[in-house]
């Protein structure tokens, strides 16, 4: 039942601007979106190997202030009297770099990392996130520290003959983040189904067993940290030319939280969950600030997650999964024939 979510959300998604007149909530769903890709990403560490990073939002932020700076240009001065210059570039050339410089600190932070497990990676991934939050906030020649980044271009796309092509239009960016979403979801699928998502997934069932197989687990996990940062690299470069203006409040430790909210809600482990939790909390503060008080919201929205992971601890999709299962072994009971032993003739009743 629950490999027609994913289609059907493509479905909904690619209809639902054509008859969305209010630009406050386009601008929710592109927000929304952003973070989706965000939690995805995450999913393919949390979910599929089983390590949780909660510096995620690093390789957002990284991803971010690299797409800005190539579009804007740069102009610092090193050590050892070095100057760098950069007089500013395409957007989409900043896209790309955002997805491999972040891909690259993925590697960086896995390879050293993942010496390590549990608490101890943990504190890494939180301290490697403090230190990028630090960096952006102080190295104001380049970063413009609290002042920001203002102005940043819109994302530029060659288009067959039309050239070069400004999306300046929420419904052009709505598009825009919908396709990295679709992407970003097809690559996740494909590697989940392969030998390696078969790797990933025994190192979190069983990691010595996994290892008594010839399973490098520190190759395997720094991989899946490349990936997922450079997916989290790539949503942070939607997001600054989105925007157009980013700070260091892009580093927010509550960004992190909303993603492993989003991953686990849903059901971690699973390629729906991020979708459907990421589509729940996202629009959620939505529905409810033309209701009630910021102070409510923040309530109501506590108790529904308290609610999701009481009731249906593995998450929505998982609860989904398992409820199709029943309904389809209850069908299945009541297909098969009754068993009757034939009365033998001329016997009493």
């Amino acid at each position: 039942m629950t490999r027609f979510i994913a289609p059907l959300f493509l479905v909904v998604f690619a209809l639902l601007p054509l008859g969305l007149t209010d630009p406050y909530l386009l601008n929710a769903l592109i927000i929304t979106g952003i973070l989706t890709i965000c939690a995805m990403s995450l999913n393919l560490l949390l979910g599929f190997t089983g390590q949780l990073s909660l510096g995620h939002v690093a390789f957002f932020g990284i991803g971010a202030y690299v797409s800005a700076l190539t579009a804007l240009g740069f102009d610092v001065s090193l050590p050892f009297g070095l100057r760098v210059t950069h007089e500013g570039g395409a957007p989409l050339l900043g896209f790309l770099l955002a997805i491999l410089i972040t891909g690259l600190a993925g590697y960086l932070i896995g390879r050293l990392s993942f010496r390590v497990r549990g608490a101890y990676f943990v504190i890494v991934t939180i301290s490697f996130a403090e230190v990028v939050r630090l960096v952006a906030l102080n190295w104001v020649e380049l970063t413009q520290g609290p002042l920001a980044l203002t102005a940043i271009p819109n994302m530029v796309l060659p288009v067959p003959g039309l050239g070069d092509v400004a999306l300046r239009s929420k419904m052009q960016n709505y598009y825009l983040v919908l396709a990295v979403a679709v992407a970003s979801y097809l690559l996740i699928a494909r590697l989940v189904a392969s030998r390696f998502g078969r790797a990933m997934r025994g190192l979190k069932e069983n990691e010595s067993l996994a290892l008594s197989l010839g399973i490098n687990a520190t190759r395997t996990l720094t991989v899946a940290a490349t990936i997922s940062a450079a997916m989290a690299g790539a949503a942070g470069s939607l997001y600054a030319h989105y925007i157009r203006i980013i700070d260091p409040d892009v580093f927010l430790f509550s960004y992190t939280v909303t993603m492993v909210i989003m991953v686990v809600s849903g059901g971690k482990g699973t390629l729906a969950g991020p979708l459907v939790g990421g589509i729940l909390f996202g629009l959620l503060p939505v529905a409810l600030r033309p209701v009630m008080a910021p102070e409510a919201q923040w309530i109501v929205y506590g108790a529904i997650l308290i609610a999701i992971l009481f009731l249906m601890p593995r998450g929505i999709v998982p609860a989904l999964e398992g409820l199709g299962e029943r309904i389809a072994a209850r069908r299945k009971a009541g297909d098969k024939p009754t068993d009757v032993m034939p009365a033998k003739m001329g016997a009493n009743p």
